[in-house]
């Protein structure tokens, strides 16, 4: 894995907004084409190779968190638990998800897993493609994002009918921008979509039915909004009053696996598994380690520790639900950029990857968004 500068491209940040991409550089810069990172294909038979194994883990895992009865891990409420084990025990589908790995050439790592509203994906499936096709048109990307997106979509298509998505998500541009990529991956697939605020999600006590603007039922609604908010919200009560009547996506199981809770009981499930660090709810033996809150977004309330002693921490409002301590992994380090891999698991299967790059060990909304192509 190598970090090579590039020239940027004459008039980028007009060629990115006319692709709708008009987030490149909100608060400073994010989409960085400054350089890229260049992969072998025996690293990126590693990368792809650990994503489709850590997905069957985390499926076993889910079946694992049930049987065993580790809902207070969770903090998972008793009202809710029930709804969780029906999404699952139904097969409710999965679009996506993105695992976030330390890599360093040698040693893959998952750090965490991206499960139930993952953002980035935009720039990694069409962003990076079309810089790559521009930049470097003769060379390759782990890239398929866009088509696996589209192919899951359509086999979905036999299993939902009405064929009406509601695509549902706060409205600030990150958030809108991701949800309606992929809606429009639905609306290729052929589906009938239409995009509605997440506020604007109305609720019919005396039907108990999700309504819209113009009082239709809402069938199925795919949403880019936490379950853990959905839960503090009160929103989740009424998602057990309608009982699947209108069915989410992401299902309910996925918030299982977007909890950092989930780490430790990988590494209970597959001790020692060399794609998984030592994780526990309690620091244990660990010097070296990352204490992160059982929920939380884009970094906050994360602290890392050398020799039980702090070197970085981010502020935030998370870890009321506890943390859990995880093995540090030492981030390959260029001139003082750390990259994190987010590699993407679209309908079971892995479809690509995307780099975020930090000034900071602690990957956070700060971090900037850099392409990536295979050598060769």
């Amino acid at each position: 894995m190598k970090r090579i500068p590039s020239p940027q491209r004459k008039d980028w940040e007009h060629k990115l907004e006319k692709l709708g991409f008009g987030y490149h550089s909100l608060e400073g810069l994010y989409w960085d084409e400054s350089h890229y990172y260049e992969f072998s294909m025996d690293e990126i038979n590693i990368i792809e190779s650990a994503t489709a194994e850590l997905w069957q883990m985390c499926l076993e895992a889910v079946d694992y968190v049930i049987e065993k009865n580790l809902w207070h891990r969770f903090s998972i409420p008793e009202y809710f638990r029930d709804y969780i084990v029906t999404s699952w025990e139904e097969d409710h589908p999965s679009i996506y998800g993105r695992f976030d790995f330390g890599f360093d050439g040698n040693n893959l790592k998952l750090l965490e897993f991206n499960a139930d509203t993952p953002t980035s994906l935009y720039e990694a499936s069409v962003i990076q493609w079309y810089w790559l096709q521009e930049m470097f048109p003769e060379k390759d990307q782990f890239n398929s994002i866009h088509e696996k997106l589209v192919d899951y979509w359509k086999y979905l298509t036999a299993y939902m009918n009405p064929r009406h998505i509601y695509f549902a998500s706060l409205t600030n541009i990150e958030d809108v921008t991701n949800i309606e990529y992929i809606r429009d991956c639905a609306t290729q697939a052929g589906f009938d979509t239409e995009f509605i605020p997440i506020q604007d999600i109305g609720w019919a006590e005396e039907i108990e039915e999700f309504i819209s603007g113009d009082r239709s039922v809402m069938e199925y609604i795919f949403k880019l909004y936490p379950y853990e908010w959905i839960m503090e919200d009160g929103f989740a009560e009424k998602l057990v009053k309608n009982g699947f009547r209108s069915q989410w996506i992401e299902p309910a199981w996925k918030i299982l696996l977007s909890s950092k809770a989930i780490l430790p009981v990988l590494w209970e499930m597959y001790p020692g598994h060399p794609y998984l660090l030592e994780a526990y709810f309690e620091s244990k033996h660990l010097r070296d380690f990352a204490k992160k809150p059982v929920y939380s977004r884009e970094g906050a309330n994360v602290a890392l520790y050398r020799n039980n002693i702090p070197v970085e921490a981010n502020k935030g409002e998370y870890g009321k639900e506890g943390f859990i301590y995880q093995q540090l992994f030492t981030l390959p380090d260029y001139n003082g950029n750390f990259p994190v891999i987010g590699s993407w698991v679209i309908g079971q299967e892995p479809a690509g990857i995307g780099i975020r790059e930090s000034v900071r060990l602690i990957t956070n909304n700060e971090s900037r968004f850099v392409p990536h192509l295979i050598s060769g």
